[in-house]
């Protein structure tokens, strides 16, 4: 008890900038605002209200994706198909409203069926034992067909939303797009569910080490179960608030999505070995994705090199968590 007493006062001496210092989020805060004072030489379109508003937008949708992401690489897993679960929310809403549903009970149960994909792919993964790799793969496949056969390839128009709809995606308060708030306000919630949340601790047991966490009493499948789902279903909500903004539904949105999503959130701190990672931490991964992508379109940088420059920064990223999980081993 005296040790823990002098550990815990050693702690509150450490002066609050260095105990920052050390944080991963802390220098990727920093790799953010320096890449926005060069960028602010480097072009006077960047420090705009406009291009804020547009980044903002941009990686808020992306973040809600993310934040589910984050949650199942924690527990050790990984979903390819969070693309085409998305995909797939926005053509099965649509759809359904085309064929005179209310649009607000078709987002529903677009967001239902998303979350079924989770659970299909939650029980090959818990049941039939394959991993999340193969088993999000295969469903990357099946679901973005679905997405083309149900709208034979061709993209449809939602133009007649009800206002109140597209509110959503479109419309703000106070000059604050909701979109930027409902992401804050998912932020909020997991955040606080991953710091206090007894289930959601289960998480970090089970991704850390699997086979104590089972001896301990805790049904890791179950946790990888829903864990799984969570991560579709949150995907399937993104995807409707991207209708209720675009106003339509194209089958191939979101192709190559996964890969911004994995990159944020290993390059915010998640370790593909499971076990790690924090919403903050995932957040600022896409917000630095955002930026970056915002200057190479605004250095007019071909879109064929950005994609090998999110490519590079997403295997940086990977091997700074090799590296980083060798080093503690």
């Amino acid at each position: 008890m005296a040790v823990d007493t002098m550990i815990a006062a050693r702690e509150t001496r450490v002066p609050t900038w260095r105990r920052l210092a050390t944080m991963r989020e802390a220098g990727l805060i920093a790799i953010i605002l320096l890449l926005c004072i060069a960028m602010s030489f480097a072009s006077p379109h960047f420090l705009t209200l406009g291009n804020f508003r547009a980044m903002l937008m941009s990686f808020s949708v992306e973040g809600i994706v993310v934040v589910g992401m984050t949650v199942l690489l924690i527990v050790g897993g990984i979903d390819l198909a969070v693309g085409s679960v998305l995909c797939f929310a926005m053509v099965f809403s649509g759809s359904l409203f085309v064929m005179g549903v209310d649009p607000w009970i078709a987002s529903a149960l677009g967001i239902l069926m998303s979350g079924a994909i989770g659970a299909v792919m939650g029980f090959f993964v818990t049941v039939i034992g394959l991993n999340h790799f193969i088993t999000s793969l295969a469903a990357m496949v099946i679901v973005r067909g679905l997405s083309l056969a149900i709208t034979k390839g061709t993209p449809i128009s939602l133009f007649t939303l009800p206002p109140e709809f597209k509110a959503i995606g479109q419309g703000s308060i106070y000059g604050i797009p909701y979109v930027i708030l409902i992401f804050l306000a998912v932020i909020v919630i997991f955040d606080f569910l991953l710091r206090r949340a007894t289930a959601f601790r289960k998480v970090f047991y089970t991704g850390s080490n699997e086979k104590a966490a089972l001896y301990s009493g805790i049904r890791t499948n179950q946790v990888k179960f829903w864990v799984t789902v969570m991560c579709s279903t949150l995907a399937g909500f993104a995807g409707v608030i991207y209708m209720a903004r675009f106003g339509s539904a194209t089958p191939t949105f979101g192709v190559g999505m996964e890969l911004n999503i994995i990159a944020a959130a290993v390059i915010g701190g998640a370790s593909l070995n499971g076990g790690s990672g924090t919403i903050l931490g995932a957040i600022l991964g896409i917000a630095l994705l955002s930026v970056v992508s915002s200057s190479l379109i605004l250095l007019n940088v071909s879109v064929y090199w950005q994609d090998m420059i999110k490519g590079c920064i997403l295997l940086a990223a990977v091997s700074a968590d090799h590296f980083l999980h060798k080093r503690k081993a």
